[in-house]
């Protein structure tokens, strides 16, 4: 299982947050939606064939408690300092979609993981905390998944996700970084566009030949 669909899982269990997520720990946050995340899943059949229905799904219940901009940031590194504001905007939006289709794509290969929570402790005026967990699957080895948190005015929010030893941002520093030394910041961009619109006119043509 390669980097990005361990990436999914993580994704998967810390989604679907409810209307009192904001009053909530983070360890507690995490824990009170994982069954309703795996009843999602179990429960639509069509989610393995419907891109927009997983769109969708990830929109509404998984990316709204990440922090892309912040994320988009340390996955830049020091190369973010040279970009103009309206390249930051267009990386982080770009990124965004980057991830929202990995997840799509790989969405419905996982139904049936169990998620451990390890013990978990905070001192009441930590605003940066991590959340340790680990999935459980049949047949395989354990995967640890470590979430980032920040608390923020709208809640705690994930900046980073660390699977099994390797965090998300410092795994897209080193390609983004190899992009902007050759192409520079709009050389980055548009290789981050590119990606994202041959997503999307694969799963269209998939879409087309059903």
């Amino acid at each position: 299982m390669n980097f990005i669909n361990r990436m999914l899982i993580a994704a998967l269990f810390f989604g679907s947050f409810s209307v009192q997520a904001a009053d909530m720990t983070p360890d507690a946050l995490a824990k009170n939606t994982t069954q309703e995340v795996l009843a999602l899943i179990k429960q639509d059949k069509d989610l393995a064939g419907n891109q927009e229905k997983l769109h969708k799904l990830i929109e509404a219940k998984i990316l709204p408690h990440f922090d892309f901009a912040r994320m988009t940031r340390l996955a830049v590194g020091k190369n973010w300092r040279s970009a103009t504001a309206p390249q930051q905007e267009s990386l982080v939006k770009e990124f965004r979609t980057l991830l929202v289709r990995t997840y799509s794509n790989s969405l419905a290969a996982y139904k049936n993981q169990v998620i451990d929570f390890k013990p978990f402790k905070m001192q009441p005026d930590e605003t940066d905390v991590t959340v340790k967990t680990q999935v459980v699957q049949p047949g395989a080895q354990p995967i640890p998944i470590d979430y980032a948190m920040e608390k923020t005015a709208d809640g705690w929010k994930v900046y980073d996700v660390t699977v099994d030893g390797v965090s998300l941002v410092i795994n897209y520093r080193s390609s983004f970084s190899s992009e902007v030394r050759q192409s520079g910041i709009d050389g980055l961009i548009k290789t981050l566009v590119e990606k994202n619109q041959s997503a999307s006119g694969g799963s269209q043509s998939t879409a087309a030949k059903k």
